[in-house]
């Protein structure tokens, strides 16, 4: 019986079989690369509502963190402030500020401020913001100086890497706690030493088993 293809066909279906599966391979590298957190996550930068510059308000004036954000300290979640915390210095000072607009409509109406979150971890994680602030961990460790952006950016991945690196060697986190808002803080020797002596003082010991996180 007399072939349909010539012998040579079976090379090129094994050829083109093999150069699909390198592109399907390099196709999901290339998407894992982009969906990776480091990647889509670190620089975000979102408009928001009403142009708050923390620069001003945390680096220039030197308001506290705790001021605004209020149950950092207290509870596992960080509040957005409500209206009424940025009417406490707003019904003195730039009244009739344009860029304040929504600010007073928020505060007239009683409808909150549709803020966009910046930092965002999944609903499968936990994590407590007191749990870290109370030993020392400072907002810069997670989200940079805040204190010197006009607008805020996520500066790191906040990803699982992130935290377990942190978990396994807290020391260069650590900080005197009266000093965790003080972002612009240096310390007067090395901060790892500094770290290890409150590690021992208060007992910290960081969970690195899954239900640490994930509960």
């Amino acid at each position: 019986m007399a072939l349909i293809f010539p012998k040579s066909t079976d090379k090129y279906v094994r050829i083109g079989a093999g150069v699909l599966g390198l592109l399907a391979l390099g196709g999901g590298a290339v998407a894992m690369y982009i969906g990776y957190p480091a990647v889509i996550m670190t620089g975000y930068t979102p408009v928001q509502p009403v142009p708050y510059s923390h620069k001003l308000h945390a680096g220039d004036l030197g308001m506290d963190c705790y001021y605004c954000h209020y149950t950092t300290n207290k509870s596992s979640h960080a509040a957005v402030p409500q209206t009424e915390v940025c009417m406490n210095c707003h019904t003195r000072v730039k009244l009739q500020s344009p860029r304040l607009e929504k600010v007073r409509d928020s505060f007239n109406t009683g409808k909150p401020i549709e803020w966009v979150r910046v930092h965002r971890l999944p609903d499968y994680v936990f994590f407590n913001h007191q749990a870290h602030v109370t030993v020392g961990v400072s907002c810069v460790s997670c989200h940079g100086r805040i204190d010197q952006m006009v607008e805020v950016k996520q500066m790191e991945p906040l990803n699982m890497a992130f935290c377990l690196d942190c978990h396994r060697n807290p020391a260069p986190n650590l900080r005197p706690v009266e000093q965790v808002t003080n972002l612009a803080w240096k310390p007067d020797r090395d901060p790892a030493a500094i770290g290890r002596e409150i590690i021992q003082e208060r007992g910290i010991n960081p969970p690195q088993n899954c239900s640490g996180c994930h509960r």
